[in-house]
């Protein structure tokens, strides 16, 4: 199986989590991949966004954190988030990966395993 032949739902997701700094998105990310919630954490700094918040346009420079979970640990890491993402509303995104390469979904799955 391939990456065009694989079934439409993987069971897997990426979060996209804009952060203030690069240092939340760290924090954030390790305490995700230390809870065995995501398999992986991937920071870039260097976004530019713009947005409406309460009757303001904003302009700010964030850093996006991208998260590699399953479905089955989705909300458990959405709660982490909010837990710990110091916005009053933090834009949690959770993204469906249709399709992948077989052994990284695969990974993903085993890196968030609870252990037994």
């Amino acid at each position: 199986m391939d990456i065009l032949t694989a079934p439409a739902s993987s069971g897997i997701r990426f979060f996209w989590v804009p952060c203030p700094s690069p240092a939340c998105a760290e924090h954030i990310g390790k305490e995700a991949v230390e809870l065995r919630l995501a398999a992986c954490a991937n920071i870039l700094p260097g976004m530019s966004s713009i947005y409406r918040w309460k009757g303001e346009i904003q302009h700010d420079e964030e850093t996006v954190l991208v998260l590699k979970t399953t479905v089955e640990r989705s909300q458990e890491l959405t709660d982490l988030v909010v837990k710990l993402h110091p916005y009053e509303v933090p834009a949690v995104s959770c993204l469906p990966v249709d399709g992948g390469h077989p052994p990284f979904l695969e990974w993903v799955r085993q890196e968030t395993t609870p252990p037994s």
